[in-house]
């Protein structure tokens, strides 16, 4: 999950929208100094509920392949090349969003059986491999396609996507279905006690990976912590620390900025994404809860202020993939549920409105980025799953009322 990044120039004004915003909230009482508790449950403006319905129907409408083509999604609106499906990544991030849609309060009902449908479709990437491994593949298996590789990036948030279902039905079988999830992703521990810096998780199950990233192992971190909240089985809490410890000890920067990975001949890419930054916080912020030691809640707070530092300055939101982006504003909305900062919302609604703004195509309702995900408006790109997803997310998940937002996975 890792596209090429792609810098640009970008106009002052918008420059001004997201950093100023941000950073007026970041120079408050609030951040600087004590945090108030998790504020009274509100509910927002209704134009984010707006946004996020539309750019789902513009999703459905343009890249949803529908009953026909078995309940899946297009990579990109080009439909002269490529595969005839999307990849597992593509799938999830649009599976995710019919699950934060869920989450929308009076309207999330109308997405209900579509969130299940989602939900169930992951099966349609899940094959066992050669010697009785199984895993989401990040292509579909045989009979709907070719099969690809188990990426356990993937697999972690396939399991956190089953984490929502789960928190918003009750249905243990989905928990069920995460801690497979889980399974899968843990066995990419690297166990060469050769390397520098042991441990962390393999990218993908492959005897020739040489890395270790923080994506990966920052994602099993936060689903092993859900898991280890919902069941209080011991070794979900070893398995979350296990992997938190690893990326803060092996890739921390500074704090909330995380270098991208670890190669196994020492080298280090040393890329700082957003996404990282919030599986880091999202970790903490779970850990806290369910542990409720303050050391991890002080950690998340460290990681949230050091981060929006960095990511609000110098339009460095803006360049990033609008999924990467997605993440990381959920999980300061998670973090937000527990100790209110207004920073967070802040940050999240300034660059959803500027990318409102600035790249969707009002004649389609559909979003164009740079080919890395981010940046400026690029109209002769195919529009991507991978985008429309991640901007009904973050537009869902501001639609969201305060008192729900602990629901985010």
């Amino acid at each position: 999950m890792t596209p090429t990044r792609y810098s640009t120039t970008t106009a002052f004004t918008r420059v001004a929208t997201v950093a100023t915003v941000a950073a007026l909230a970041i120079g408050g009482s609030i951040v600087a100094g004590t945090g108030t508790p998790a504020h009274a449950a509100t509910s927002p403006d209704g134009v984010w509920q707006s946004r996020a319905s539309s750019t789902y129907d513009a999703m459905q409408d343009s890249l949803y392949t529908g009953a026909a083509g078995h309940g899946l999604y297009r990579e990109n609106t080009d439909t002269s090349t490529g595969n005839p499906y999307s990849y597992l990544w593509e799938y999830r991030e649009a599976t995710q969003a019919a699950l934060d849609l869920q989450g929308l309060p009076g309207a999330g009902a109308a997405y209900t059986n579509s969130a299940a449908a989602r939900v169930s479709g992951f099966q349609n990437y899940y094959a066992v491999l050669p010697g009785g491994r199984p895993g989401y593949e990040s292509y579909l298996p045989a009979p709907l396609g070719t099969g690809g590789d188990v990426y356990y990036d993937d697999n972690d948030v396939v399991g956190l996507s089953n984490i929502s279902e789960y928190r918003a039905t009750g249905n243990a079988s989905y928990l069920d279905a995460a801690r497979t999830a889980f399974d899968i992703a843990s066995r990419g521990w690297n166990t060469d006690t050769t390397l520098t810096c042991p441990g962390g998780l393999d990218w993908i199950d492959r005897p020739d990976n040489t890395v270790r990233a923080a994506n990966v192992t920052g994602l099993g971190a936060q689903l092993a912590a859900h898991l280890y909240e919902e069941t209080k089985d011991p070794s979900y809490l070893r398995w979350s620390t296990k992997l938190y410890d690893w990326n803060n000890r092996c890739l921390r920067q500074s704090a909330g900025l995380y270098q991208n990975s670890r190669n196994d001949d020492g080298t280090v890419d040393t890329t700082l994404w957003t996404y990282n930054s919030g599986a880091m916080i999202g970790t903490a912020t779970i850990l806290y809860r369910a542990t409720q030691d303050p050391k991890y809640l002080q950690q998340a707070r460290a990681a949230a202020r050091g981060s929006l530092a960095y990511w609000t300055t110098d339009n460095r939101l803006q360049q990033q993939p609008a999924v990467f982006n997605a993440f990381y504003f959920k999980d300061l909305l998670l973090l937000d549920s527990v100790q209110h900062d207004p920073a967070y919302r802040a940050a999240a609604e300034a660059w959803a409105n500027a990318t409102w703004r600035d790249n969707r195509d009002p004649a389609t309702g559909l979003f164009h980025f740079q080919p890395s995900g981010g940046g400026d408006v690029d109209l002769t790109r195919p529009a991507a799953t991978l985008d429309q997803a991640a901007m009904i997310q973050v537009f869902a998940a501001l639609g969201w009322s305060s008192d729900r937002l602990g629901d985010i996975s």
